[in-house]
């Protein structure tokens, strides 16, 4: 507001132009975030041999969860009748629904029955406390790094996106995919239509459809110049 003042000061006050420095006020940037492929998050999973903890890297990646939203998670969020995961108090203080896996249910049962939590999905520790969001990052971090990971820019945000983007590469619709992550709008989720390999694979550069012949008389062209 103040160097649009300012700005309007300069050129209709004293006519002359005025240029907002950018050193004061950068361009906001946007940079996309890194995603996993497939196999990086299969061999993620079966690197970690703690039941608990490969559950929560299971649960993270099958269901688009936030740290946060893991760390706070009871076993009443859990509907296996209806296959879905409830999120209260989400991001935006709403609730809503995330997709439930078939066989990551079967790997929370067989958690439930060894460590047996009572309220919070995951205990921390102390009677009663769930575990911290701190100590979610740590676990996925280690794994990385034993995975030799660790030199990528990947974090247990990354495991998020790698959801998000999975689904966008099998087909399921953006609408639905920003149901899933909690967005507000869509334009938040139409980023990971720019990280999508399989959509980056179907692109035909427009110089691939050039006729034949024109291709081949433009490289005929280009070796006689190199030639003077």
């Amino acid at each position: 507001m103040a160097a649009q003042s300012i700005s309007f000061f300069c050129r209709h006050v004293l006519k002359r132009p005025y240029v907002i420095p950018s050193v004061v006020y950068p361009r906001a940037t946007s940079t996309l975030p890194a995603v996993m492929t497939p196999q990086e998050v299969k061999l993620l999973i079966d690197i970690v041999k703690n039941i608990k903890h490969r559950t929560i890297i299971m649960l993270l990646y099958s269901s688009g969860l936030r740290v946060s939203e893991i760390s706070s998670l009871k076993i009443t969020d859990i509907d296996s009748k209806s296959m879905r995961i409830k999120v209260v108090q989400g991001k935006g203080a709403k609730d809503r629904y995330t997709v439930l896996s078939q066989q990551v249910l079967l790997e929370l049962r067989a958690y439930y029955l060894i460590y047996k939590p009572k309220e919070y999905l995951f205990n921390g520790q102390g009677i009663g406390r769930r575990m911290s969001v701190r100590s979610i990052q740590h676990l996925v971090q280690k794994a990385l790094i034993e995975l030799g990971l660790g030199s990528k820019n990947y974090s247990v945000h990354t495991i998020r996106h790698s959801f998000a983007t999975h689904l966008v590469e099998n087909g399921v619709d953006l609408n639905t995919v920003r149901e899933l992550l909690g967005h507000t709008s869509l334009q938040t989720t139409m980023r990971y239509l720019h990280l999508t390999a399989q959509r980056m694979k179907g692109i035909v550069s427009p110089y691939d459809t050039l006729p034949q012949d024109l291709q081949d008389t433009k490289a005929t062209t280009s070796k006689k110049q190199n030639l003077k």
